[in-house]
């Protein structure tokens, strides 16, 4: 049965009889938001690989203080699935947007007060310090960040195209890398070395103030989820007790599709890091091209990486999740060292487009996440599960494959290491996509008992 023959209400007019919201406003207030959430993680991320090394670890040898430059980028992901926990929590027991109003406020202001901060020079071993803190509550807000958005989308939905408008919210982590990198080409292009290193840096961070109250104006005209009302009222009506704990709940009742969540997401996102900005570092530091060449690379896989996503997410609402999650893993494995090879050529038109091909295979892995993972889990814990999962994915997959990928290049003096590690990744991914249950044809209010049944 399809899914317009299973629901009540009809978007033919773009309206949802649940609340006030339109698709047009939800999508527009989840991509918006968690757009700004990934620009603010992304601005940290660039400013790691270039800046950070020299002002805030300068007594550290070159090749010590990116590591330790990258460790602090590594922090905002160990602490991802503590926001997770946190903000899942309260959004499975009071709503979704109140808690996405609050992510977006945590992160937004963490990220700008990077931009006040003093360096080593200043205040010493405080500077380092401070950074690490304010990368900490980055990593809380954004944990909790993608379940609420990529939930507001697919609870709102009612035409059967989950997959489009959930890989919708999936565009803000290239539109997010796309603004950061953007603007970071653009303030090294116009300043010289010694004004951006002195201010020029800060820039980046500081629009931040900007970019959360044009969030926030959004997301506060938004209506709450309407599954998630329906769902209350249902369980009010019914005298039904909701989950104390939905943390608990989870590990208990739903570990299987956590650990299928984790595995199909974990490959996906080791391969957006490698293809996305492991070029700043191997680029620069291995192969000696310009910054502002890598720069522009990844610049241009960002749009290429836009353009792709909706199209990916919208393929999967016709033929399924998992068909073309798998075809993008199998093509990613594939890739991995043919992308090596070509940045190794150092040929500056192979290493802008290296990349860019490189994200649009991701994009078949990643835009039908958002719809995915959601469709595991049960509308009373969806929110931890979904967040919980998802961040989970992502300690193992960019919070760690920096400081991986830089010491297999240490060990092995070969980007085709890193190639290998990726493709072992990949493997895992499509392994999990294949024994889940495909739950593209159903409404979310039956997708988790459907997906409690794998292959």
């Amino acid at each position: 049965m399809s899914i317009k023959s299973q629901t009540n209400g009809s978007v033919s007019d773009g309206k949802l009889k649940n609340g006030s919201n339109t698709m047009k406003r939800v999508v527009a207030a989840s991509f918006v938001g968690t757009t700004l959430e990934y620009y603010d993680f992304f601005a940290y991320s660039t400013a790691a690989s270039i800046v950070f090394p020299i002002l805030f670890f300068p007594n550290s040898e070159p090749a010590t203080g990116l590591l330790l430059a990258l460790a602090t980028y590594a922090v905002g992901y160990v602490v991802r699935p503590l926001g997770a926990a946190i903000f899942g929590h309260f959004g499975d027991k009071i709503g979704r947007k109140n808690v996405l109003v609050t992510t977006l406020l945590l992160m937004g202001l963490a990220s700008a007060a990077v931009g006040l901060l003093p360096t080593y020079q200043n205040i010493g071993v405080w500077a380092p310090t401070l950074l690490v803190a304010l990368r900490f509550l980055q990593g809380i807000g954004i944990g909790g960040e993608w379940g609420g958005a990529a939930l507001m989308v697919t609870e709102s939905d009612k035409s059967g195209r989950r997959g489009l408008f959930g890989s919708l919210v999936q565009t803000a982590a290239p539109t997010g890398l796309l603004l950061a990198t953007g603007i970071f080409t653009l303030m090294t292009s116009i300043l010289d070395k010694d004004a951006f290193m002195a201010w020029g840096w800060r820039i980046p961070f500081l629009i931040s103030f900007a970019l959360v109250a044009i969030g926030l104006y959004i997301r506060m005209k938004l209506a709450e989820s309407p599954v998630f009302e329906a769902a209350e009222k249902k369980a009010a009506e019914k005298k039904q007790e909701e989950a104390k704990a939905p943390l608990l709940h989870v590990f208990k009742h739903y570990k299987k599709q956590l650990a299928l969540a984790v595995g199909a997401r974990i490959g996906s996102d080791i391969a957006f890091y490698i293809f996305a900005l492991f070029v700043l570092v191997y680029g620069t530091e291995h192969l000696g091209l310009p910054k502002s060449l890598a720069l522009a690379a990844s610049t241009v896989s960002a749009v290429a990486q836009m353009i792709s996503i909706p199209l990916f997410g919208a393929l999967s609402d016709r033929v399924g999740r998992r068909p073309v999650m798998i075809g993008g893993a199998v093509a990613g494995i594939i890739y991995s060292f043919v992308f090596i090879a070509m940045l190794n050529s150092k040929d500056p038109f192979l290493v802008v487009i290296a990349p860019a091909i490189g994200l649009v295979i991701v994009a078949a892995m990643y835009a039908p996440v958002a719809s995915f993972i959601p469709e595991l889990f049960a509308t009373k814990v969806r929110y931890t599960g979904s967040a919980v999962g998802f961040q989970l994915a992502g300690v193992f997959g960019g919070g760690f494959a920096p400081l991986i990928a830089i010491q297999l290049i240490t060990l092995t003096s070969t980007g085709f290491s890193v190639a290998g590690y990726l493709s072992a990744t990949l493997l895992l991914m499509v392994y999990c996509v294949y024994v889940a249950k495909e739950t593209s044809k159903i409404t979310m209010n039956d997708a988790g008992t459907a997906a409690a049944t794998t292959r």
